[in-house]
């Protein structure tokens, strides 16, 4: 398996390029903490907190959302038509080149 490449746009408008493992069972949530960008996480990736909520910049196809991530997502701040919860977007070779932008801390 192969290294993808997703870019993160950080709460100042920074990019950061990462590459992220596509054989370890992660996801956008565990890849921003890896590299140490400004995402909490605190609920460690079961959608019951909204500290990793992200923007899709991109056009890359996501699966469909689960309705405990839109149950987390009604209660968010910040909520936008392109919201996702980082912890359920699952590093694979079909998000390779994926943009998010960091929604602001509530």
């Amino acid at each position: 398996m192969a290294d993808i490449k997703v870019t993160i746009i950080d709460r100042e408008g920074e990019s950061h390029e990462l590459l992220g493992p596509t054989d370890m069972n992660m996801n956008i949530m565990e890849l921003c903490k890896a590299y140490e960008l400004p995402v909490l996480g605190e609920c460690g990736g079961m959608a019951m907190c909204a500290t990793c909520q992200c923007y899709i910049e991109s056009d890359t196809e996501l699966n469909e959302q689960s309705d405990d991530e839109l149950d987390m997502l009604d209660q968010a701040f910040f909520v936008e038509d392109n919201s996702r919860l980082g912890c359920q977007i699952q590093l694979d070779e079909s998000i390779d080149g994926i943009v998010l932008r960091l929604a602001p801390e509530a």
